[in-house]
């Protein structure tokens, strides 16, 4: 089994930043697979940005050039770094890893004031 634990959420303002971390645990053995979804009130739940196979990132059209994934392979943590932030970023954040099957974390919720 993995476990994933979110940290980092909070309330900012618009125009604001925040880090979001997931530690993992148990049976893990790469940062390769994992990402972040998140899931707005009303909203289906998306990808934001993930770590490829290959150790590069993807990441959705809408947080292009303002989102950065990163992670530390040692530390079984992957990181989200989140810049520029607008109210339509609001919502439950996901750690997610996918290895064969879906393992998420408890979520982390952010809020951005307009």
């Amino acid at each position: 089994q993995v476990q994933l634990m979110e940290s980092g959420g909070g309330l900012v303002q618009a125009g604001g930043s925040l880090r979001l971390s997931c530690a993992a645990s148990g049976s893990f053995f790469s940062i390769n697979g994992m990402g972040w979804y998140r899931q707005a009130p009303g909203k289906q739940r998306e990808l934001v940005a993930r770590i490829t196979t290959f150790g590069s990132p993807n990441y959705a059209d809408s947080v292009l050039g303002r989102f950065t994934i990163s992670g530390d392979n040692a530390k079984h943590t992957v990181y989200l770094q989140m810049n520029s932030l607008s109210p339509e970023d609001t919502a439950v954040y996901y750690c997610n890893y996918y290895r064969g099957a879906h393992y998420w974390g408890q979520g982390t919720q952010v809020t951005v004031s307009s």
